[in-house]
């Protein structure tokens, strides 16, 4: 490799740290954002909106490792937040026949009702946070964010 080619891919490579380095802070800023909406406005917490958006994407209910392995966090980390929403009568925890250590969790009506109004808000407070780009704009960012993940799934 030449000098000149090592310029260009240096280049190259320093944008696109560049690139990574301002998706990771908007991703930061949006997400403090929508923590602190959930906490103010709604009392509750952002792993909470998306142990609930979990449930209620499942029509039949999740074993407690399935919402594990779809939010990418401990099953000890899910277990509090069960508990909390068992006992607010959010969520249900039936045993698995045939299997004494599992159950199915799903949402009551009272948790999808509280998660429906939890996830429209949720809805507007991005919808004003990316205000500023357009529809056609948001449309090209997705297709690049999705060719990323696309190479990083080969």
């Amino acid at each position: 490799m030449t000098k000149l080619d090592r310029k260009a891919i240096s280049g190259i490579s320093k944008n696109r740290v560049r690139t990574w380095l301002k998706i990771l802070k908007t991703s930061n800023l949006i997400e403090k954002q929508i923590k602190e909406k959930l906490r103010d406005d709604h009392n509750t917490t952002l792993p909470r909106f998306d142990v609930m958006s979990a449930l209620y994407r499942s029509n039949s209910g999740l074993k407690m490792n399935e919402i594990s392995g779809a939010l990418k966090v401990s099953n000890g980390n899910i277990t509090g937040i069960i508990d909390r929403l068992v006992k607010e009568g959010n969520v249900l925890r039936i045993a698995i026949e045939g299997d004494r250590r599992a159950n199915l969790v799903s949402l009551t009506n009272k948790g999808k009702k509280q998660f429906e109004e939890y996830a429209i808000a949720h809805e507007s407070w991005i919808n004003v946070m990316l205000k500023n780009i357009s529809e056609q704009d948001s449309q090209v960012l997705i297709d690049l964010l999705d060719s990323i993940s696309q190479i990083n799934r080969s």
